[in-house]
């Protein structure tokens, strides 16, 4: 007889693409694959690519650390989110849930301890973020992708893993993306990334900086949903996409060089690419600074080139993409001495051992 798993995390695609990495791994191992999300969030979008998955939308708010009028309406999103949650996994029977966090995963994480199935939990950033905070006292596991977070949990349930990499974004081809970009074979490639949601302030200075990234470079611009500047269309050596599903593996084997913000799945999947990167982690007054402890590492361990986003200027992003391509195999030699974990056999191992 087949185990059962729901699997959990949503809110950007950080928090899903490490369950889809997992997929594969789980059927075969022969377990029977459900998801729950948000209604209408990215996971629902991103799951839809496994039509045999049955995905299960609940209800969810989002616990902020500043004022606003739904800190008063989103604590019985939550509490609705709960029951949802519970009445779902009571009909599904999981022997196990894994969670890769996000606002989503807080309902479904309590509802199911309270009724006794195994939660395992993955925590990306350093510093465990608030909404796994709250999973973690009924975890079994939580799992981790940096040495220093391991002080930060329970020394029972902390397990270093890293993050689950989707195989398939190491199996990219370049032809394909020069000719859907129409680049040429002969011009080094900068690729922008500012995560499923885009950076708004990032793609501000990379269009303000392209007179002078163009004459060395061509630039493709990942810039988030609604964020293509329509002004921009037709200059040459510069394409704009609002987010990429499938083509997204091709533009990577594409690019010599890459600019992403610092979420820690995002930084994982350039170190197992083996990418050199400029870095642009969000500021501590629009996050709660995960994004500049993962810089700061990776940048202390020789992986990557970082900026700060209050000293962000044209200038300064030219002159840094350009001494990052010419230092490029610097930073490829660093990255190949890596020590990267196997996480997804790492975790595979917990899910099957509970």
């Amino acid at each position: 007889m087949s185990k059962k798993i729901i699997l959990t995390g949503g809110g950007t695609a950080g928090h899903v693409t490490p369950n889809i990495a997992l997929i594969p791994h789980l059927r075969e191992a022969g377990y029977e694959i459900s998801y729950i999300g948000s209604y209408d969030g990215i996971e629902k979008r991103l799951i839809s690519d496994f039509p045999d998955i049955p995905y299960y939308g609940i209800a969810t708010g989002k616990f902020r650390r500043y004022m606003d009028i739904k800190n008063l309406t989103d604590p019985f999103r939550v509490i609705k989110g709960y029951a949802e949650a519970k009445k779902i996994l009571q009909k599904e029977k999981p022997d196990v849930l894994f969670s890769k966090g996000g606002f989503v995963s807080v309902p479904v994480v309590r509802a199911a301890a309270s009724l006794h199935i195994p939660c395992i939990i993955h925590e990306s950033d350093m510093t465990p973020g608030l909404a796994n905070k709250l999973c973690i006292p009924v975890a079994e596991k939580v799992c981790c992708n940096f040495p220093e977070t391991l002080k930060m949990l329970p020394e029972k349930k902390a397990v270093l893993t890293g993050s689950p990499i989707r195989e398939e974004l190491s199996s990219g081809n370049r032809v394909a993306a020069l000719e859907l970009c129409r680049f040429t074979a002969s011009k080094p490639v900068v690729m922008v990334i500012g995560g499923s949601l885009g950076a708004a302030s990032v793609n501000k200075v990379v269009r303000e900086s392209l007179d002078g990234l163009l004459q060395d470079f061509q630039v493709v611009h990942i810039c988030g949903k609604d964020k293509v500047d329509n002004l921009l269309l037709d200059v040459s050596g510069y394409r704009q996409f609002e987010y990429l599903k499938a083509e997204l593996k091709d533009m990577f084997a594409m690019a010599d060089v890459i600019i992403s913000r610092a979420g820690a799945n995002a930084i994982c999947e350039l170190l197992a690419l083996k990418k050199p990167n400029l870095l642009i982690p969000l500021p501590a007054g629009s996050s709660r600074g995960d994004q500049l402890l993962n810089a700061a590492s990776f940048e202390s361990q020789g992986y990557s080139m970082v900026i700060q986003e209050e000293d962000l200027t044209p200038q300064l992003l030219v002159e840094k993409v350009l001494e990052l391509y010419c230092t490029r195999q610097i930073y490829i030699d660093a990255m190949n001495s890596s020590m990267q974990m196997s996480s997804i056999k790492s975790i595979m191992e917990l899910i099957q051992g509970v």
